[in-house]
């Protein structure tokens, strides 16, 4: 029984991570508005090591269409400029002697729709892991009960964790509908 339990936490914890990797995946994808996080997987050369933009500046949004970058060293703007232009963010740097300053342009229609279609396959990706999680662990249980396992309490788990599966199908498709209106917004 308490076997059983197990299965299910660990299920639900697989579930969870493929939940907050796709809310991870979608924070990623330029929506038209400056978000910080889209720096997140830029690595500036930093005195010989890779190093995340996020730990050499200070990185801000004044409006939605702007991102400041503030590098805490001056002689990091350069590393800083030649990265973003490097990256495949597709975003032209603005560098001042200051600060570098990042336009986001307006997204043209048919960028949408593919950064829809993007977001549409990141979701769908989590839903066929969190499918496969009760997957793996509905076949543990059938296989449990081989083992001595009571069939009631087998599909009282099986139950149990079909209302799991569907909690986090549930927030993936709110997710992918969020993503999905805050991409559509103009």
């Amino acid at each position: 029984m308490a076997d059983i339990k197990e299965l299910e936490k660990k299920a639900e914890s697989k579930m969870l991570s493929s939940v907050e990797f796709l809310e991870e995946s979608l924070a990623h994808i330029r929506a038209g508005k400056a978000n910080p996080r889209i720096l997140d997987g830029i690595k500036v050369d930093y005195y010989g090591s890779l190093t995340p933009l996020s730990s050499v500046a200070s990185i801000n949004t004044p409006d939605a269409r702007t991102i400041i970058i503030q590098p805490w060293e001056k002689a990091m703007l350069r590393e800083i400029e030649t990265a973003i232009i490097n990256s495949d963010l597709g975003l032209n740097p603005d560098n001042n002697g200051e600060m570098i300053r990042l336009g986001i342009p307006p997204l043209t229609e048919e960028r949408r729709k593919a950064l829809v279609k993007q977001s549409k396959q990141e979701s769908e990706d989590a839903k066929i892991s969190v499918r496969n999680a009760r997957r793996d662990v509905i076949d543990a249980v059938k296989k449990s009960v081989k083992e001595g396992t009571p069939e009631d309490v087998a599909k009282d788990a099986e139950a149990s964790i079909q209302k799991i599966h569907d909690k986090y199908i549930k927030m993936i498709d709110e997710l992918f509908a969020a993503k999905e209106k805050e991409i559509l917004t103009v």
